[in-house]
């Protein structure tokens, strides 16, 4: 059965590992740099415009939130990493936060996760470091090239051309050019979450 996108609400926003629902849903995670667009692309996949909080200034709050889709997935918006403004403190939180959402006992492994990269700028040392991480705990994920509306059609061309080439993107997988203003990449991108999650949004 579909996901009825009428029943989608904020279950927690996890500011420590052991507030993580456990209840044994499939989850979606989003990952990527705090200012890559990850609540955006997650209001516009369900049809919302502020369920997901689009910060005024990124990576400001570190947590994990879930958004429960009609008690059938989660969608889980990981905290943006991209170190250069945060404190010892802060960089150390964020690391407790994801590695415990990978690796904490008793959490169920995210069944997908969309990893979301700056169509032009393309992968940056942070999103090695985090496509590395995946490949080496052997997690599902695919890439989504957020923005793609700012890009010219010779930009595009060349953003698929290194996407398609990065050593760090195994040949495969998915990349899907997405831009949450215009819509672009959106309806396949709900169809590889429902290929892989077998749920329907």
């Amino acid at each position: 059965m579909p996901v009825n996108l009428n029943r989608v609400s904020l279950k927690i926003s996890a500011g420590k590992p052991e507030q993580f629902p456990r209840d044994g849903l499939a989850q979606v995670a989003f990952a990527g740099r705090s200012n890559v667009g990850k609540s955006s692309l997650i209001n516009s996949l369900l049809g919302r415009k502020s369920l997901a909080r689009v910060s005024s200034a990124p990576g400001k709050t570190i947590t994990v939130n879930f958004y429960d889709l009609d008690g059938q997935l989660y969608f889980v918006d990981l905290p943006g990493y991209g170190f250069a403004k945060r404190t010892k403190e802060d960089q150390l939180r964020w690391s407790n936060l994801t590695d415990g959402y990978f690796t904490g006992r008793g959490q169920v492994a995210a069944r997908l996760v969309v990893q979301l990269i700056d169509s032009r700028i393309g992968p940056t040392a942070d999103d090695e470091t985090m496509l590395h991480y995946l490949i080496q705990t052997g997690t599902p994920f695919l890439v989504v090239a957020t923005k793609c509306d700012k890009l010219n059609a010779g930009e595009r061309k060349k953003a698929e051309e290194l996407f398609a080439s990065h050593p760090l993107i195994p040949t495969g997988t998915s990349v899907i050019f997405c831009s949450s203003s215009s819509g672009a990449g959106k309806e396949e991108l709900r169809r590889q979450i429902a290929s892989i999650t077998g749920i329907r949004i």
